[in-house]
């Protein structure tokens, strides 16, 4: 059950002292001052609050006379009448004081007066909104998130200028109070989507968000552990958070992390990128067409050359350059399970070298690795050559996520052409597909949309990139 302030300062006091351990907690500011000719006592978390703002905080509440309080009882009445700093606001628990102080603002509680006031002169450590690593553009702006909430939402508000653009805040976790926000344009989002995630988000009963927003989605999309396919797209550049907030999607931003969340998220929408709408419309599309392309290689080239390989009498003679003429001393099956786990080994090793080494890391591992297993005749060039392919088709789009979801349906593949050869591979294909049609998206819709259900516009903006729609107003 939830305290009261009881308006008997030392209680409240006591109250609020024990529930922050301020005796235990370094970093626990206490500071106590005279309002009038009353007692007052400020608590705030050391780092988290603007001492420029508290210093001018302080010299406004020391030069408050009695008579300007004389017949003030309420933390209300006191913010309402007296308080000119327009960052305040009251709490009647000490709960809810608690979280507060624990979220970087500064509690007040002041003798004579029931409940607190609360001051909001918090600020956060921050990095600077420079480029993502990860989202790059050759054109275009280089702001990136941060990990700070209200510098992402500021972000994105400068972005969009429209009245109808709306910041819900929520709060997830027991223990941890994570904030949360969904942002979207009143008009454009859809209703019954936009209802099913509040609902979602005011439900969730969980001890804390340890993994920021991946805690969060597995929150929002529980049972599916075994799926691969994302149910979310994740952008750190605000320009394209703005552009999916135009288009109707939700982004859900979490404090702590410097990405948002798009939602809802189809298979369909991975094939776009911020890149092709820094370019004209023709160029943009070419750049759709390669990317649908490699990807679409990425998952199959292997698994079909390996059938091949597996059928030689299969190949016509046009393509007898990719039977492999050189001896090998290991299976090509296990030649394409080695390699994929090296690449990823290489991976896993590159972001834990420094980054000014990274770079000669990677091309050095693989340099002598590959040219080492060639050479000695344990792997094929064929092999070699074709994951190198694979491994850079990768990063022709920025999610992560689908990487390792095309990775994994090239691994079953793979592992069914060993075992079962064309039907197996029939079979895997059949097995991917219907993992993908019956995949939903984090609002419980098809992840097959614009296909399923059909809508002509929608699939045709996602394949042809289209000029900008604009009107004039011509005065004669």
């Amino acid at each position: 059950m939830e305290r009261r302030f009881s308006g008997k300062y030392m209680d409240d006091l006591y109250a609020l002292e024990q529930m922050l351990r301020a005796d235990k907690s370094y970093d626990i500011i206490i500071k106590k001052i005279k309002v009038a000719d009353k007692k007052a006592t400020l608590y705030c978390v050391d780092g988290f609050v603007k001492e420029e703002v508290l210093e001018k905080m302080f010299e406004f509440l020391i030069s408050i006379s009695p008579e300007d309080i004389k017949n003030i009882s309420t933390a209300d009445s006191l913010n309402d009448n007296v308080l000119t700093y327009i960052e305040c606001d009251t709490v009647s628990t000490v709960d809810e004081a608690v979280i507060k102080v624990l979220s970087g603002s500064t509690v007040m509680v002041v003798e004579d007066i029931s409940g607190a006031i609360i001051i909001d002169a918090r600020t956060y450590p921050a990095r600077g909104v420079g480029e993502p690593e990860s989202d790059k553009v050759l054109r275009g702006s280089h702001e990136g998130f941060v990990e700070t909430l209200v510098f992402n939402t500021a972000l994105i508000r400068r972005k969009i200028r429209d009245p109808k653009l709306t910041m819900e805040l929520f709060t997830a976790g027991e223990r941890s109070k994570t904030d949360i926000v969904l942002c979207y344009l009143e008009d454009k989002a859809d209703p019954k989507k936009l209802s099913m995630l509040q609902k979602k988000l005011r439900s969730i009963r969980v001890e804390s968000l340890p993994m920021s927003q991946e805690s969060l989605k597995e929150c929002l999309v529980p049972g599916q552990m075994w799926n691969p396919f994302p149910k979310v797209r994740y952008t750190e550049r605000p320009d394209t958070a703005s552009a999916c907030v135009y288009d109707g999607n939700i982004i859900i931003l979490v404090d702590g992390s410097p990405s948002a969340m798009i939602v809802p998220t189809g298979i369909f929408d991975f094939i776009q990128d911020i890149n092709d709408y820094y370019f004209s419309p023709a160029t943009g599309a070419f750049l759709r067409y390669v990317r649908i392309l490699v990807f679409s290689l990425s998952m199959l080239l292997t698994p079909i050359w390996y059938l091949m390989v597996k059928n030689p009498d299969w190949i016509p003679d046009w393509m007898k350059f990719i039977i492999i003429d050189q001896p090998y001393s290991v299976p090509i099956f296990a030649q394409l399970l080695v390699v994929e786990f090296v690449i990823d080994a290489l991976k896993l090793a590159s972001m834990s070298t420094p980054s000014a080494l990274s770079n000669s890391f990677s091309v050095v591992a693989a340099l002598v690795l590959g040219e080492f297993a060639v050479s000695s005749g344990l792997f094929s060039a064929e092999v070699v050559l074709f994951m190198a392919f694979v491994a850079i088709a990768n990063f022709t789009q920025p999610s992560f996520e689908l990487g390792y979801a095309i990775k994994l349906s090239r691994l079953l593949l793979i592992l069914l052409v060993a075992a079962f050869n064309l039907w197996g591979f029939i079979g895997g294909l059949a097995v991917i597909a219907l993992t993908v049609c019956f995949t939903k998206t984090i609002d419980g819709y098809t992840y097959l949309y614009p296909i399923y259900p059909f809508n002509k516009e929608a699939l045709r903006s996602l394949f042809i990139r289209r000029n900008i729609r604009v009107s004039y107003d011509v005065k004669e």
